[in-house]
């Protein structure tokens, strides 16, 4: 009997270690599951009315639609005029002009790098961090999305590229060949992330680059809308571009059946009800379509030009079908999700943004007293909830004209006053912030060793020209004489030995040119020996006019040698000592690799 006790102590004492073993694990994976996954899709380029859930019958968004039957509609979400001050204040909650963002090109669109991103607050809890597809707020590390809170990075840096089916990507830093049309492409690495990242919280960034010109779309996406009778136009019909409008809808429709996949994969490792999805846009719409109306389009600080749609899904926790008709921006996002997430927000910085998760969680529609400013090229417009101001000084009554027909400031003096006193305010404090800072661009920084320096970083000299108006894409040519150059200012990290490669392309009638690099002192020399003349492409699979946007063609690696490079600020000089044909080479980016 006593034998019997002791084992029946002996089992229990056992199965009690059990039950303690097993509620430790359950609260490991509690705690482990205690932050939910994070999901941002931004496009680029679509206006609040590309979606059908907005009313537009020209199109079908049912998989982005049904995030605002699943979750929270924003009925007045503002963003900036263009692409780089938005995505910059989605990343650190505060008005782009603090963080010296005042061009979407040529250093311009770059984050300063002493502020927090969304990415790095939330790695800082944990998080595995991706971002996957355009960047654009800078490319050579620290700037690299890789240096500003992201784990893994796939697309391209730049503001906008020059032919969407299988074009030159940035992995993880290195230059490699994207796989069929790039949306589809930048799904496939975030699917890849999800998948990866299934059992431990994750922060997955997947700004897409379309609809952003060139207007191309795969044909099984277009045949929908190439002949399509449209309901739904411009309000000035003479005005809208209908081939533009009918890519732009079919690339729409393939942004669609991208989110499909990724709530669908979701759903399938049974991560839904883990995980907050956002899906947003970065300006206005890039042409003259149906817009509900309102005034203005990307680059204006009008309704048009700044009102974006917001969905935000997170289900057992945001109640499906909310509806917020509170004024709120891309601000507001970081403040936004890092409550509903429980992550802690450490900057010494304020932010301008607001967390509006009491609007997502209850049912209040008190209107708020807030005022959202807006700014682009000099010009600054603010919003309150029922009122705007535009950069001439008219004032618009918002709820009774949406489209903006009317100044009524005459008859509300008191209003316009005092929103003209905010704007004054505003530019005081904000944009006296905004300094065109003479920056530099990195190099030689051993978290990332490889900086490419593309064509819409450097500068031409004498007659060497780009290949089109819009830099971001372009390549350097026209290079025929011996005082053409072309230069990249510079700020070595790391003194040390460096591999030089330029990225050309030269016909064989003119290969043969002597070409030098040099940084002060420095120098190395190589000569085109190798002809390498592919043909211009992309036209082929535009659906309508790319306007400003280079044609591209492939380009090949030179090497140019190894030259001694000190630390420090210096202007790195391209030019040819010899020219035996009529023309040097055509140039796309040089990269300087920083050798262990």
């Amino acid at each position: 009997m006593k034998r019997q006790s002791s084992a029946t102590a002996a089992l229990f004492a056992a199965h009690f270690a059990f039950l303690l073993l097993s509620s430790a694990v359950c609260g490991f994976a509690t705690e482990a599951r205690r932050h939910p996954n994070v999901l941002v899709i931004l496009s680029d380029d679509q206006g609040w009315g590309d979606l059908s859930v907005h009313g537009n019958r020209n199109l079908a968004t049912p998989q982005i639609d049904s995030l605002a039957r699943d979750g929270a509609l924003f009925e007045r979400f503002y963003v900036c005029p263009v692409c780089s001050p938005t995505r910059a204040e989605f990343l650190t909650g505060r008005y782009h002009p603090r963080g010296g963002v005042f061009n979407v090109s040529t250093g311009g669109e770059r984050l300063d790098l002493d502020e927090r991103t969304i990415a790095d607050v939330f790695r800082s809890a944990g998080y595995a961090t991706g971002a996957f597809g355009k960047w654009h707020n800078g490319s050579q590390y620290p700037y690299h999305p890789l240096g500003r809170g992201f784990d893994e990075y796939y697309g391209f840096t730049s503001g906008h590229w020059g032919d969407y089916f299988s074009p030159p990507l940035d992995d993880n830093g290195a230059l490699v060949t994207g796989r069929g049309y790039l949306p589809d492409d930048l799904t496939d690495r975030a699917l890849d992330f999800i998948r990866d990242h299934r059992s431990r919280p994750f922060f997955c960034y997947v700004p897409f680059n379309t609809p952003h010109s060139p207007m191309q779309a795969p044909d099984i996406f277009y045949e929908k809308f190439r002949d399509a009778d449209l309901p739904d136009r411009f309000q000035e019909p003479a005005q809208e571009d209908l081939a533009m409008t009918r890519a732009a809808l079919a690339m729409c429709e393939n942004i669609d059946w991208n989110v499909g996949r990724m709530l669908r994969l979701l759903d399938e490792l049974q991560l839904a009800r883990e995980t907050i999805v956002v899906y947003f846009c970065d300006n206005g719409p890039n042409s003259f379509r149906w817009n509900g109306g309102m005034k203005g389009r990307k680059g204006s600080t009008d309704e048009g030009g700044v009102r974006s749609p917001l969905l935000i899904r997170w289900p057992g926790r945001i109640p499906a079908g909310r509806r917020v008709p509170q004024i709120s921006a891309a601000i507001d996002l970081l403040p936004t999700l890092a409550e509903l997430a429980g992550v802690p927000i450490s900057s010494d910085r304020p932010l301008d943004g607001q967390s509006v998760v009491p609007w997502l969680t209850s049912a209040d529609d008190t209107p708020t007293a807030r005022m959202i400013f807006s700014h682009w090229a000099g010009k600054a417009s603010v919003r309150t909830q029922t009122h705007r101001l535009d950069p001439g000084g008219k004032l618009f009554d918002m709820a009774a004209d949406p489209g903006q027909t009317r100044d009524i400031a005459a008859e509300q003096t008191v209003t316009a006053r005092q929103l003209t006193e905010a704007v004054t305010v505003w530019k005081r404090d904000v944009l006296s912030q905004l300094v065109r800072e003479d920056r530099p661009f990195a190099v030689g920084h051993r978290e990332l060793p490889a900086a490419h320096l593309p064509a819409r970083d450097g500068v031409p000299h004498g007659g060497v020209q780009r290949s089109a108006r819009a830099p971001n894409c372009s390549f350097f040519t026209n290079w025929t004489t011996l005082d053409d150059r072309i230069t990249w200012d510079i700020d070595v990290a790391t003194a040390g030995r460096y591999e030089a490669v330029v990225y050309y392309t030269c016909s064989r009638r003119n290969v043969g040119s002597k070409i030098e690099l040099s940084l002060a002192d420095r120098r190395v020399t190589s000569t085109v020996v190798q002809p390498h003349d592919p043909p211009l492409y992309g036209a082929e699979h535009d659906r309508a006019d790319r306007g400003s946007e280079s044609l591209v063609k492939d380009f090949r690696p030179l090497r140019l040698g190894e030259l001694d490079l000190p630390a420090g600020r210096g202007l790195l000089t391209l030019r040819a000592l010899e020219i035996p044909g009529a023309e040097v080479m055509d140039v796309r980016s040089l990269s300087l690799t920083l050798l262990p």
